[in-house]
């Protein structure tokens, strides 16, 4: 479902902005409602990817090797 908004811009980015949608075939509508749109999705991506990368270091990472030394003969005195 779409819906209106109100915005208040400067005169000459409203001028600039209608020769932008006019050179695009487009409206400053259709530019404004496609940037936040990506702006949007870009936000989810990196909170997914932030949600995802903590997860990871949580779990932590198994790298391989054999650990062949025992805590305590790291700490002899």
């Amino acid at each position: 479902m779409k819906q209106n908004i109100t915005i208040s811009l400067d005169k000459e980015v409203i001028r600039r902005s209608k020769i932008l949608a006019a050179r695009r075939e487009t409206s400053i509508s259709k530019l404004l409602a496609d940037s936040l749109a990506s702006i949007v999705d870009k936000e989810d991506f990196y909170e997914a990817a932030k949600r995802n990368g903590l997860h990871t270091l949580k779990k932590g990472f198994r790298l391989g090797g054999v650990r062949r030394w025992k805590r305590e003969d790291l700490y002899e005195g």
